[in-house]
């Protein structure tokens, strides 16, 4: 059996497959192996997007793509200028592979399926004959001279580039044949979770959805937009953002904290005061839980007002205006404390991974060792949902294989 090559890859993602195609293509005379520890490449593709790959979003402008990485947002920046959503719609289409933008910027393939980018994949690997070792972990690696030396449970390998695109461990450790090279690892967090609200009433509104703006208390960080109610807690697109953003404050904190939430996102306190006012003044008979227009569910506002010590059978006339000044507190001033975390199921980010100032972004190559390059979220790069993460792994695996095939 062959252990020695000109390029070898280690992990068979999204990053490693993206990158060994596009080293191929370069340059056909190269010898190229991945090694993937599982029994099958692109498991994180497959079942992306609930097993319709979102491949990427249909942000095109590189200033704005970077807004939505929470760590790698500097580097990525000139990394998108040589490969962005644009290259990647062409790529695939050059392969036949059309994708489609949903209303939110999400672009899937016209198929809905996954398992179309696997083949596309798969049919390239084929055609540039890439060898692929499944079941092949690697322990060790060290190089001498000009070439690296890999260890596996497998066999032993030989190569005078590489290229590290494991995605990332939730665990130092599964560093370390890593960091006994001398590379620098950023200590892994989860990057995307749910807060948790053990035993608070408001859980047994679950499944309700509303806008709001979120703020955690003591910290810069406040998001806005749709917040979903669990039966454990919060959830939703605003609630994964402030997570991603906060992520290592929140792992400081042990995920003990408090959040802050406006449910009225164009209401201030003056504006709720002559509400108040005119709401005594023509709806005085009318119970409040049945006069409330603030456009928010109705369970949700019967809670709130019930919240603030208003009871159901209260008449505007009647509200006292410590009553209503404690509806003002909570409409745009509702607090919880979070005790621990709940993982967003459907997701796999965490941050951490190689430290980002040892890596050449222009090359992806390691600035320490020479002929080591890294793609993908080995990176201590992470990003919001909604092909984000993908994206980065597509540039920078891109961007490896011009190098790599020189």
């Amino acid at each position: 059996m062959n252990s020695n090559y000109d390029v070898i890859i280690v992990g068979g993602g999204a990053a490693g497959v993206f990158s060994a195609i596009n080293t191929a293509k370069n340059n056909q005379h190269l010898n190229i192996a991945i090694l993937e520890k599982t029994t099958q490449l692109l498991s994180k593709v497959k079942v992306s997007g609930g097993g319709r790959c979102n491949v990427t979003h249909a942000c095109f402008e590189p200033k704005e793509l970077v807004k939505f990485y929470p760590r790698g947002s500097k580097e990525l920046l000139g990394a998108f200028y040589q490969f962005q959503p644009t290259d990647t719609i062409n790529w695939f289409k050059e392969r036949n592979v059309e994708l489609k933008t949903e209303i939110d910027g999400r672009m899937f393939p016209v198929t809905d399926n996954s398992q179309t980018i696997i083949d596309c994949f798969t049919n390239e690997l084929t055609k540039y004959n890439i060898d692929i070792f499944y079941n092949t972990k690697v322990e060790h690696i060290s190089k001498n001279h000009q070439e690296f030396e890999l260890i596996t449970n497998q066999n032993s390998f030989k190569t005078t580039k590489l290229l590290i695109t494991t995605g990332g461990f939730n665990k130092l450790e599964h560093y370390q044949f890593i960091t006994q090279l001398g590379i620098t690892i950023e200590p892994p967090t989860p990057s995307l979770f749910t807060f948790n609200l053990p035993n608070n009433p408001i859980t047994e509104l679950q499944g309700i959805a509303t806008p709001a703006k979120v703020k955690l208390l003591g910290t810069k960080f406040e998001e806005q937009g749709a917040l979903l109610i669990t039966h454990w807690g919060m959830s939703g697109p605003v609630i994964l953002k402030l997570s991603a953003w906060a992520s290592k404050v929140l792992n400081e904190k042990n995920y003990e904290f408090d959040f802050m939430i406006n449910w009225l996102l164009d209401k201030k306190d003056d504006d709720l005061n002559e509400i108040y006012q005119l709401n005594k003044q023509h709806y005085g008979s009318k119970k409040v839980i049945n006069q409330f227009e603030f456009g928010l569910p109705k369970k949700l506002a019967a809670y709130l007002i019930n919240k603030a010590g208003i009871g159901d059978d209260d008449k505007w006339a009647d509200v006292s205006k410590k009553q209503l000044n404690k509806l003002t507190e909570t409409l745009l001033r509702d607090t919880y404390h979070s005790s621990g975390k709940t993982t967003f199921k459907s997701e796999f980010v965490s941050c951490g991974g190689v430290k980002l100032n040892e890596i050449n972004f222009k090359t992806m190559e390691s600035k320490k060792i020479p002929n080591l390059y890294f793609a993908g979220e080995v990176l201590d790069v992470d990003a919001l949902t909604g092909g984000f993460n993908f994206q980065a792994a597509w540039t920078t695996g891109w961007i490896a294989g011009q190098e790599l095939a020189k």
